[in-house]
């Protein structure tokens, strides 16, 4: 094992993503079984997403699941990536994780997006508009203020107030700004993007104001890494999930994962075909020791403190081999 690999976290988001033929229970209970597996093999932190009408997203209320995550763990850090803001009042959110906190003392984070809806009537059922996520960094402090007890409403958010969830920023576009500038701790991703990741990063860190929350910049960058015994058997678990990317480009939803073997006998349009093979590219997969290589040229390049690690595929089984194979790689 490289050094930096040494000296970084490691980490899990899973976005109970649901399987063809598979109830939306199963991938929430599917998240927590995965849980359990993370906190066994040492990784640092297990979060989950926050996502509205979609059909292949079982996971609609992080703040609940993480709920259920920290009750079924004991010691791995449980949180969300991320709670987006815009979809929600900052007095609901603090009062949700001041009690999360309150109920398992010293395990919760706070990850915070600033996305809204995927669709035009997602925004509408939750109120919401486009222009939304505009207001996020008001929003982001008005959420900080309730747990400082600084809210000039004269209201207190109980159980937060007084407690500290470690606060973190989901950066997407200006997003890096926005972490910067309230002093907080950011995730970037994807791992595809490695130029304009950088960039984020660069740029984070050249505008980082310390706060009470973080004295200097903390870097998490974010993707898929698929370990497996061969090349080929890794580049396989990444098959659903770019076909289900490849088809919500080219249809506008979301659809369940289906079986490797699903995809491969698939016929595609031209236009398909290029956002499947777009998605299939500049993840890091292969072999432990091709795995190790690619993330010792990543840490070199972004000097990360910490890599959150969102793969998602049909075989459960084969992903939890691959988080055992990344937990060697990483644990040495």
């Amino acid at each position: 094992m490289g050094s930096l690999i040494a000296s970084t976290r490691f980490s899990v988001l899973d976005r109970s993503r649901t399987r063809e033929g598979r109830p939306d229970g199963e991938a929430l209970r599917d998240t927590v079984r995965l849980a359990r597996e993370a906190e066994r093999l040492g990784y640092h932190r297990f979060w989950v997403s926050e996502h509205h009408g979609v059909p292949g997203v079982a996971g609609s209320a992080p703040t609940v699941l993480a709920a259920a995550v920290a009750a079924a763990t004991t010691s791995i850090r449980v949180g969300t990536g991320g709670v987006m803001l815009p979809n929600h009042q900052p007095l609901v959110v603090a009062e949700q994780f001041g009690v999360l906190e309150s109920l398992y003392p010293g395990r919760i984070d706070m990850g915070l997006g600033r996305s809204v809806g995927f669709t035009d009537g997602v925004r509408k059922a939750l109120g919401r508009d486009k222009h939304a996520a505009e207001d996020f960094a008001a929003q982001l402090d008005e959420l900080l203020g309730w747990f400082r007890g600084t809210s000039p409403a004269g209201v207190h958010a109980r159980p937060a107030e007084g407690l500290t969830v470690p606060p973190f920023v989901l950066a997407m576009g200006e997003g890096a700004d926005i972490a910067a500038r309230a002093g907080l701790p950011m995730v970037i991703g994807d791992l595809r993007s490695g130029e304009r990741m950088r960039r984020g990063i660069d740029r984070y860190r050249d505008r980082f104001r310390p706060s009470p929350w973080a004295a200097e910049p903390y870097v998490v960058v974010s993707g898929t890494i698929a370990v497996a015994a061969t090349p080929e058997e890794a580049r396989r678990l990444l098959l659903p999930e770019a076909w289900s990317m490849a088809h919500s480009r080219t249809h506008g939803t979301f659809p369940p994962l289906p079986p490797a073997e699903r995809v491969e006998s698939r016929t595609m349009t031209a236009k398909e075909r290029g956002f499947y093979e777009e998605g299939l590219a500049g993840h890091v997969a292969g072999t432990e020791e091709q795995v190790a290589h690619e993330l010792e040229t990543v840490l070199k390049e972004t000097g990360a403190q910490e890599v959150l690690v969102t793969t998602s595929t049909y075989d459960r089984a084969a992903l939890l081999d691959s988080y055992r194979r990344l937990a060697a790689v990483t644990s040495g």
